[in-house]
């Protein structure tokens, strides 16, 4: 069986990229191979200025100070850690072509591609997750 996570991001609020990347490098950090298909809103989460602006649920506010007392790195962190541990980072071209997203509107380092790009990568993979 292979040691494999694809992760579909769909959503873009700031609790769905600490779910994304923090199980991105969890698994990334025990050896697994591990894509992320970034996809709707999910592309805030790779968007320079967007993942910048990532809003908390309403009533919400209050985990911000709670983010930084319990010491959790910040997003821009954990995408550096996710490259470093080789994480895969797919931005959805259709998505990008309904919502007029350029590449160079993302952070470096993303490849982009359809469904079917990412469909390849999972078809082996043994943890399949969508936030």
């Amino acid at each position: 069986m292979s040691n494999k996570v694809a992760i579909i991001a769909s959503n873009g609020s700031l609790f769905d990229a600490y779910k994304v990347f923090n199980i991105a490098t969890a698994s990334a950090a025990t050896d697994a191979e591990v894509g992320i298909f970034f996809t709707f809103e999910g592309l805030n989460l790779i968007h320079k200025e967007g993942n910048q602006h990532l809003p908390l649920p309403e009533g919400k506010e209050h985990f911000q100070e709670g983010f930084k007392a319990a010491q959790v790195p910040s997003i821009d962190e954990l995408i550096v850690m996710a490259k470093d541990l080789g994480v895969k980072f797919i931005a959805c071209q259709m998505t990008m072509d309904v919502m007029n997203v350029k590449k160079e509107d993302l952070i470096y380092g993303i490849d982009v591609g359809g469904a079917v790009t990412f469909l390849d990568f999972a078809k082996d993979a043994n943890v399949n997750l969508t936030f």
